[in-house]
């Protein structure tokens, strides 16, 4: 039976990966070791999501708690499952701009050495596997809040006649550019999936995600938009917005869209490529305008502030153009808008929020 590897497994893509490529038949091996909860507290530990995984999914499903930083242990993973492994889920990471900068070793071991780790164990034991790499927009540094844009009633929207007006294309410098802390770990592991495909051949991709999202996020204040919006919607906890005036623009992916394109690459993998991926055109929104979304699918006034100073590194305007991979995979399609991600982790999440509210 392949074997299918996903680092990361019970956070939001690597669960919905996690099951998606059971379903298909694969044995998933999981590794998490709920580093989330260290990162971000108890609101985000990941443990019922791995308790959910182990549940639905039995023994199609393996569950590992290594660090990725552990080079020993996840060289014996692989070396255990070998040239079964066929493909390989890195989603695991530490993704908050603001955390990053408390602790730049432990950002820069998880994002950047752990994803070594894994290339180099996937070289050594599973050379002909499929190596997907969740990476971010943030590798574009605040360079995107240089492209001309007008302020309109609910939004920042960038000038029509610029060539990023679809979305912003892979061809955008990294270099030159205040990344944050957290942008420059995932740089390094970036530019590192890229060069063990070119370098070594390994088959490897890089998705640059804007805002990926899904009923199965455990967002926090620090991390997880859309998620954590609408759990301060549905319970009345507050929400501060930071900067721009609420009008800075995100496109947001939904994790079932996102998988679908692991996919169609997983049956036709390159080496190095490289992907901006997100919501595009089909899918984004303001702050202004996603709390007036959470407002409307809630029925209830959302208790918010907003204050002055915006994140270091953080983007007036980001909107993806996925054209680079729509062309390489023509049957991909995005099919999720912000309205119906918005309901969807409202529905699935609102009687675990308001029980904790109640407890």
């Amino acid at each position: 039976m392949s074997v299918a590897i996903i680092t990361g497994s019970a956070g939001l893509i690597g669960s919905e990966a996690s099951r998606f490529f059971a379903h298909q038949g694969m044995q998933v091996v999981g590794v998490d070791n709920d580093m989330r909860r260290r990162f971000f507290g108890a609101e985000a530990s990941t443990s019922h999501q791995r308790a959910l995984l182990q549940d639905e999914l039995g023994s199609r499903y393996s569950h590992v708690e290594a660090d990725i930083r552990d080079g020993d242990a996840i060289d014996a993973l692989f070396r255990r499952y070998g040239e079964h492994v066929a493909l390989v889920v890195h989603t695991a990471a530490q993704p908050s701009h603001d955390w990053a900068a408390r602790e730049p070793k432990t950002d820069f071991g998880v994002n950047a050495q752990g994803t070594l780790n894994v290339l180099e164990a996937t070289r050594q034991f599973a050379p002909n596997a499929a190596f997907i790499f969740t990476s971010t927009n943030k590798v574009y540094g605040d360079t995107p809040n240089r492209l001309p844009l007008v302020e309109l009633e609910k939004r920042w929207e960038i000038d029509p006649a610029h060539t990023y007006a679809g979305g912003i294309r892979e061809d955008m410098s990294i270099d030159h550019t205040l990344h944050s802390v957290f942008g420059a770990s995932k740089v390094a592991a970036d530019v590192m999936v890229q060069e063990y495909g070119r370098y070594f051949g390994l088959r490897t991709a890089v998705f640059r995600g804007g805002c990926l999202t899904g009923p199965n996020h455990s967002g926090t204040q620090l991390h997880g938009f859309l998620a954590y919006l609408m759990k301060c919607a549905a319970t009345g906890n507050p929400y501060t917005v930071f900067g721009y005036k609420g009008k800075q623009v995100r496109d947001n992916i939904h994790s079932a869209d996102l998988i679908a394109a692991f996919a169609a690459f997983f049956k036709a993998p390159k080496s190095g490529a490289v992907y901006n991926i997100g919501g595009a055109r089909h899918s984004n929104c303001s702050m202004l305008e996603a709390i007036a979304l959470c407002e409307q699918i809630t029925g209830r006034e959302m208790n918010w502030t907003y204050a002055e100073d915006n994140r270091a590194g953080d983007h007036m305007w980001w909107i993806s153009d996925v054209g680079k991979f729509a062309a390489d995979y023509p049957a991909w399609q995005l099919k999720h808008d912000v309205n119906d991600i918005l309901t969807e982790i409202y529905e699935a999440n609102a009687d675990r929020w308001l029980e904790t509210v109640s407890a």
